[in-house]
């Protein structure tokens, strides 16, 4: 990043060079931004840090893209560096079990967690997961990403069956060398799946009801990613008790049933 842009060009040119260049938000101009050396971690892993997240501001507006090395260390984070993602929940319509996945070692940050079906960016580096209208990017992104780590064909997860809920504005360290700083869209989908765990991605899968899940916390032995602990802190528990009280005249859960249930509308801010 040029010093011309930290040290005071016209409003205006420092505007139209976040729509030209790879910027972080404004608060990340404060100093250049981090990088690291990858040599020491997964092959597979270390490439996908290549891939390009959408930086956006506080209130979800897009700034630019950044690779997702230089999205998730704290160093940039704690600049104000901000990124885009979804956190994706998959229920089965017959009992309405969620479908749990356990990161794998290999993964950079958080690796061995438990978390939701699938977590991850919609990316600057493909057309549609930019478009931001009806969540369209992110819901692309979901079934894409629900095919890498799990196996799941796209046929199973089309993007009109996922029900948008909610965005949360959340910051989590996982190492003190590695973070997460985002806007994460939260996306429930009911869909009988076929798993086939890619297992550079992917430690373990289950899938538990709600019980089963209180009961998973409630074991030492269990570490969770945090925008998870957050997620079912605050909204999943109640969500999915409606969830299950809206079954159609077949007993079947559906998550469009939840569509109005939450206004959506605004990022709401967990930080």
């Amino acid at each position: 990043m040029s010093s011309s842009l930290l040290n005071g060009q016209q409003h205006q040119q420092q505007e139209a060079s976040y729509a030209q260049q790879p910027v972080a938000s404004s608060t990340a101009h404060q100093g250049a931004l981090a990088s690291i050396d990858l040599a020491d971690y997964d092959p597979e892993q270390s490439k996908l840090m290549d891939e390009r997240c959408i930086v956006v501001d506080e209130n979800d507006v897009a700034l630019g893209a950044l690779d997702k090395k230089t999205c998730h260390l704290m160093e940039n984070i704690r600049k104000g560096l901000l990124h885009r993602a979804f956190s994706a929940f998959v229920f089965r319509p017959s009992d309405g079990k969620l479908l749990l996945q356990q990161r794998a070692s290999e993964k950079i940050t958080f690796p061995d967690m438990w978390t939701n079906t699938c977590c991850s960016h919609p990316l600057d580096d493909f057309e549609e997961e930019k478009i931001e209208k009806d969540q369209y990017g992110v819901r692309v992104a979901a079934s894409r990403k629900l095919e890498h780590e799990l196996g799941i064909p796209q046929s199973q997860t089309p993007i009109d069956r996922f029900q948008y809920l909610t965005r949360i504005h959340y910051l989590a360290p996982s190492d003190g060398l590695w973070g997460e700083h985002e806007v994460d869209y939260i996306l429930f989908i009911t869909a009988n799946v076929t798993v086939t765990p890619n297992t550079n991605e992917i430690r373990d899968y289950k899938y538990v009801d709600k019980q089963e899940l209180i009961s998973m916390f409630d074991d030492p032995a269990n570490s969770f990613t945090p925008w998870f602990k957050l997620i079912a802190r605050d909204f999943l528990f109640g969500w999915w008790d409606e969830l299950m009280e809206r079954k159609d005249g077949n007993g079947v859960v559906e998550a469009k049933s939840l569509q109005g249930l939450v206004d959506g509308s605004k990022v709401i801010k967990m930080v």
